[in-house]
C-alpha cells in the first residue's frame, strides 16, 4: 500500500517541485538582471535549472502517457526527492548571499562576501542535480512498456570531459598544429612536454572548441597514468553512448568500445588520450606477454594500444610527458608537438587573467620569470595573490618564493622520482606549492590535512566518499569538508570533476605534498591512516562486490607503492592487498592477484606469524591463485603447507582446516591424481557430517566435490560399457541425489547450493550416457539459475555450457552450436575475451565446428584459442596443453586428407 501511495505521490511531488522551481529560477534571472555580472557558481546553477525542470516535465508526461511501470516510477521517487532537497538548498543559499531590494549597501555588502564562501556548495547542489537529470531522462526512455511502442532513442552526440572551460585559457600555438595535424583521415597528435606546462589545458580548449564548432562530434576523454584508468576512461565512453553492453560492470569494455569507435554509422568522434606518460601501460615488454609459468590477465592479450582505432571518422590527441610513448601511439615524430614553456608575453597575459586585475609590468616579469613561465606554477601564484588580497600583493609574493629558496632546494634533494623527470616544472610547482601550503597548515590546518591525505590516492578519480570524517584528529571541532576542500581547490591545489563527486591532484603537486611530509617526519602517519581508510573501504572480492572493487583498484594499486612501517598499520595495508588480490584472481588477473597476494602473505607471516589465522588465510588465497595458474605442484606445496599448520594451531576438526583440505583435494582432481583427491574428501564429508550435520551447505558442497571426483574415474572411451556396469558411476549418482534432496528440503528448491547439486547430478547421468535425463535437469537449472541469478551469472553459462556438452554428445551440432555461441560471446562481455572461461568456450566452439566439418573455422578458432592460451596462462598450463595438442592433432588430420586427396588424382 505505502510503495502504492509513492507511486501516485510522485506526480503530486513533480508538480509542486517545477512550482518551486520555477519561482527560484525566476529570483536568479531577476538577481541577473540588476547587476553586472552575476557570481560563477550561480551563472552554472541558473543554466542547469531550466534543464531540471524541463526533465521533470516531460517525466511527469511519460506517466501521464502510461509510458513509465510502476517499478520505474519507485525506482524515480528518490530522484525526484533529491532534486527537491537541492532545489531548497540552493533557495536557502540565494537567500544568504543574493542581495534584496530592501537590503541595505552594508548588508549587501557583507552578502557579496559570503557568496565566495558557497562556490563550492553551489558546484555540489550543480553536480548532483545534473546526475538527478541523468537518473530522470535514462528512466523515462528505457522503462516504458514494451506496448507503446516507445524506444530509446539514439543519444545526441555529447563530451566526456571531466574539466570545465578555463574561461582564462590563453591561446597557444599548439592549438593550431593540433588543428593542421587532425585536418587529416583517421588523425593522430600528440602534445608532449614538462608537467605543468599546460599540456592538459590545452587538450581540454581543443575539446571545447571541436564541440563549439562541430555539436555532431562526440568527444571522448580518456585518463592514461594507468591501465584501470584506460579501461575506467572506455566504460565512460560505454555508458555515454549507450552502446550494447554498456550497462554490464563485467563487459570487455575495451573491445567493446573499439568496435563501436570503428563503426562509421555511430559517427564522428575526437579522442584525447591524456597523461600517457608510462610505456608499459601500452606497450608492455616482450617478457611479459610471453610469461611462461605465471598467467598474466592483468594485461590484454593485445596490447592497449591496439585499442586505439585508426577509423577514418575519428581522431585522437595525446598528452604525454615521453616524447617516445607519444610518437610510437601517433606512429609519427612529425605529428609530436612540443608544448614548451609560455613566452613572456603569455605568461604575463595568464598571470593578468588569474588574478583578474593588472599588476605591476615590473613585478609582474620578476615573478613569471621566478616561476619559469610555467602555467601551472603561474595558476597556483594567481590564486594565492587573489585569496590574501589586498595584503597580499606580487612584489610580496616575489619575496615569498625568494625566501622560500632554501626549503625549496631541501625538497628537490630528497627527490622521489618524479623531478628528476621534470626537473623545471618541479622547481617552480614546488615553489608555490610550499608557499600556498604553509599558509593553509596555519591559517587553515584541516585543508592541509585534507591534502596531506589526498596525496597518497592514486592522482585521479579520488571520490569525496573517501575523504569525509578521515583526515581529522582528536581535537578537531566542527571540521567543514566542504570549506577544506573549497580551500584546496581556490589554491589550485586540487581540481574538481564536473559532477561534483570526484577531484584530481597535479602529480607533481602530489610529490610536492609527499616530499614535505617526508621530510617532516608525518608521511608515515599519512600512510597508516591511508592504508586503515582503504582496508575499511575496499570489500571482499565477492561477485556482489565487484562494481566498488572495480572502481577502487586504482587507488589499492597506490597502496601497493604506500607501505607503512608501523605493525598495526601494516596489518591493514596486508588486508586491502588481501582483498584486492581476491578481486583479481576472481576477475582472472593472476598475475596482479598473485603479487598482491605475495605481498600481504609476506607481511602477514613477518608481523603476526607463520602461523597466524590471518597469514594461513593469506596462504591459501595464494595457493589458489598458483592452482589457477596452472602451477599444480607449487599449489600442492602450498596447501599442504597451510593443511599441517591449521592441524597444529586449529585442530584436525576446524572448518578453516576443512576448507584447506578441500583446496588441495582440489589441487589433487587438477593432477589427476583422483585417489588422493577421493581420500580427502571423503574426510572432509565424514567430518563436516559429524561436527555440522548432514545437511549444513557445507557437507553437502564436500559431498559434491566427492560425487565429481567419482565420475571423473569412468572410462570416457566406452561410456556404453560405463552405463552397463555403471562402476563408480553408481556411487557418484548416490551422492547426488542424496545431496539434492537433502538441499531442497533444507534450503529450497531454487537456492544457488541446490542448483549446483543438480548439476552435479546431471555431470553423472552426462558420464553414464543418460543424455535424456541431464538434459531435462540441466534445462530446468538454467532457467532456475536466470530467473534467480540472471541470464549472465557465471553459473547460469556455466550450465548453459554443460547443456552444450550434452546437446553434443547426442551429435546436435546446431543445438550445441547456438549455447555454446551464447556463452561464449557473453563471457567476452562479463569477464574478457582472455579470461580462461571465455577461452574454454572458444574451445568447445571450435569443437563442435570440427563435428559439423567447418574444418577451417574450426583450426582457425582453435588457433586463436591456442594462442591467447599461451600468452595468457604460459607453455605449461594444461589447458594450453590440451588445446594444442586438440589442434596438433586437427593438423595432422588435414595433412592425411590432402595426401590422399593427391594419390587419389
Amino acid at each position: 500500500m505505502a510503495e502504492a501511495l509513492a507511486v501516485v505521490g510522485i506526480i503530486a511531488n513533480i508538480i509542486q517541485l517545477v512550482d518551486f522551481g520555477t519561482r527560484v529560477l525566476d529570483r536568479l534571472n531577476q538577481y541577473q538582471s540588476t547587476v553586472v555580472e552575476i557570481p560563477e557558481a550561480f551563472r552554472h546553477i541558473k543554466s542547469e535549472l531550466p534543464v531540471v525542470l524541463d526533465a521533470l516535465r516531460q517525466t511527469k508526461a511519460a506517466i501521464d502517457a502510461g509510458l513509465l511501470q510502476d517499478e520505474s516510477k519507485r525506482a524515480l521517487l528518490p530522484a525526484v526527492e533529491g532534486c527537491s532537497e537541492q532545489i531548497k538548498a540552493l533557495d536557502e543559499v540565494i537567500k544568504k548571499t543574493l542581495p534584496g531590494s530592501s537590503d541595505s549597501w552594508a548588508r549587501r555588502g557583507r552578502k557579496a562576501l559570503w557568496s565566495l564562501r558557497y562556490d563550492a556548495k553551489m558546484e555540489k547542489i550543480t553536480a548532483v542535480i545534473r546526475g538527478y537529470v541523468q537518473t530522470l531522462t535514462y528512466h523515462a526512455a528505457t522503462s516504458s512498456k514494451p506496448s507503446t511502442g516507445y524506444t530509446l532513442p539514439p543519444p545526441t552526440p555529447s563530451s566526456t570531459v571531466p574539466f570545465r572551460r578555463d574561461d582564462d585559457f590563453v591561446s597557444r600555438d599548439s592549438l593550431t598544429k593540433i588543428r593542421q595535424i587532425s585536418a587529416r583521415p583517421a588523425a593522430r597528435a600528440a602534445l608532449v612536454g614538462l608537467g605543468g606546462v599546460g599540456k592538459s589545458q590545452i587538450a581540454i580548449e581543443y575539446a571545447y572548441q571541436v564541440r563549439d564548432e562541430s555539436p555532431d562530434t562526440w568527444v571522448f576523454w580518456v585518463h592514461a597514468g594507468t591501465q584501470a584508468r584506460f579501461e575506467e576512461g572506455y566504460r565512460r565512453i560505454a555508458e555515454v553512448t549507450r552502446m550494447e553492453g554498456w550497462d554490464n560492470p563485467k563487459a570487455d569494455v575495451l573491445r567493446l568500445v573499439r568496435s563501436w569507435l570503428c563503426n562509421e554509422s555511430n559517427g564522428r568522434w575526437v579522442m584525447i588520450i591524456d597523461n600517457a606518460d608510462d610505456s608499459d601501460v601500452f606497450f608492455p615488454p616482450l617478457s611479459r606477454q610471453r610469461a611462461v609459468a605465471v598467467g598474466n590477465l592483468g594485461q590484454a592479450a593485445e596490447p592497449l594500444s591496439d585499442f586505439l582505432p585508426q577509423s577514418l571518422n575519428g581522431s585522437i590527441l595525446v598528452t604525454s610527458r615521453n616524447q617516445d610513448v607519444a610518437s610510437r601511439l601517433t606512429d609519427s615524430y612529425a605529428s609530436v608537438i612540443e608544448v614548451k614553456l609560455m613566452d613572456d608575453e603569455d605568461a604575463l597575459a595568464l598571470l593578468e587573467r588569474k588574478l583578474g586585475a593588472s599588476a605591476d609590468k615590473k613585478d609582474a616579469v620578476e615573478l613569471v620569470h621566478l616561476l619559469d613561465c610555467m602555467p601551472l606554477a603561474i595558476t597556483q601564484a594567481a590564486a594565492f595573490v587573489k585569496q590574501r588580497a589586498p595584503r597580499m600583493t606580487i612584489s610580496r609574493y616575489v619575496e615569498e618564493v625568494c625566501r622560500s629558496d632554501h626549503d625549496r632546494t631541501r625538497l628537490l634533494k630528497n627527490d622521489m622520482g618524479d623531478s628528476r623527470r621534470d626537473g623545471r616544472a618541479s622547481n617552480s610547482i614546488i615553489a608555490t606549492w610550499q608557499i600556498s601550503f604553509e599558509h593553509i597548515r596555519t591559517n587553515m590546518p584541516t585543508a592541509a590535512r585534507l591534502l596531506s591525505l589526498m596525496s597518497l590516492f592514486d592522482h585521479q578519480g579520488i571520490l569525496e566518499s573517501l575523504l569525509h570524517d578521515r583526515y581529522q584528529l582528536d581535537e578537531d571541532e566542527d571540521v567543514d569538508f566542504e570549506n577544506d576542500i573549497h580551500t584546496l581547490i581556490s589554491y589550485s591545489l586540487v581540481k574538481m570533476s564536473t559532477d561534483g563527486s570526484e577531484f584530481e591532484m597535479h602529480r607533481l603537486v602530489q610529490f610536492s605534498t609527499k616530499m614535505w611530509l617526508a621530510l617532516n617526519n608525518e608521511l608515515e602517519l599519512w600512510k597508516a591512516t591511508y592504508s586503515a581508510l582503504m582496508d575499511e573501504s575496499y570489500p571482499v572480492g565477492r561477485p556482489e562486490n565487484w562494481p566498488v572493487c572495480q572502481a577502487l583498484f586504482p587507488h589499492v594499486q597506490a597502496v601497493v607503492n604506500s607501505q607503512p612501517k608501523d605493525a598495526k598499520a601494516l596489518e591493514a595495508w596486508a588486508s586491502v592487498l588481501f582483498k584486492a588480490a581476491w578481486y583479481a584472481t576472481e576477475m582472472g588477473q593472476y598475475n596482479k592477484a598473485y603479487e598482491m597476494g605475495s605481498a600481504a602473505f609476506q607481511v602477514r607471516e613477518t608481523i603476526l606469524g607463520a602461523e597466524h589465522p590471518d597469514t594461513l588465510n593469506s596462504l591459501n588465497s595464494l595457493g589458489v591463485v598458483v592452482e589457477r595458474q596452472g602451477r599444480y605442484s607449487a599449489a600442492e606445496a602450498m596447501h599442504q603447507r597451510g593443511l599441517e599448520a591449521k592441524e597444529r594451531v586449529l585442530g584436525a576438526d576446524h572448518p578453516s582446516m576443512l576448507t584447506s583440505m578441500a583446496n588441495l583435494a582440489s589441487t589433487y582432481r587438477n593432477q589427476g591424481r583422483w585417489k588422493d583427491a577421493e581420500e580427502l574428501e571423503v574426510q572432509v564429508m565424514e567430518t563436516r557430517k559429524t561436527k555440522l550435520g548432514g545437511d549444513h551447505p557445507d557437507t553437502l558442497t564436500s559431498m559434491a566435490n566427492l560425487a565429481s571426483t567419482y565420475w571423473k574415474q569412468g572410462r570416457m572411451a566406452n561410456l556404453a560399457s560405463t552405463y552397463r556396469d555403471q562402476g563408480r558411476w553408481k556411487d557418484a549418482e548416490e551422492l547426488d541425489v542424496q545431496v539434492v534432496e537433502t538441499c531442497k528440503t533444507k534450503l529450497g528448491a531454487d537456492h544457488p547450493n541446490t542448483l549446483a547439486s543438480m548439476a552435479n547430478l546431471a555431470s553423472t547421468y552426462r558420464n553414464q550416457g543418460r543424455w535424456k535425463d541431464a538434459e531435462e535437469l540441466e534445462v530446468q537449472v538454467i532457467e532456475t539459475y536466470k530467473t534467480k541469478l540472471g541470464a549472465d551469472h557465471p553459473s547460469t553459462l556455466t550450465s548453459m555450457a554443460n547443456l552444450a556438452s550434452t546437446y553434443l554428445n547426442q551429435g546436435r551440432w546446431k543445438d550445441a552450436e547456438e549455447l555454446e555461441v551464447q556463452v561464449m560471446e557473453t563471457r567476452k562481455t562479463k569477464l574478457g575475451a582472455d579470461h580462461p572461461y571465455t577461452l574454454a568456450s572458444m574451445a568447445n566452439l571450435a569443437i563442435t565446428w570440427k563435428g559439423q566439418g567447418r574444418d577451417a573455422e574450426a583450426r582457425k578458432l582453435m588457433s586463436e584459442c591456442v594462442r591467447l592460451r599461451y600468452h595468457i596462462l604460459g607453455a605449461s598450463h594444461p589447458h594450453y596443453m590440451s588445446a594444442l595438442k586438440e589442434l596438433a592433432r586437427w593438423e595432422a588430420e588435414q595433412v592425411d586428407v590432402d595426401f590422399l586427396m593427391a594419390h587419389n588424382d
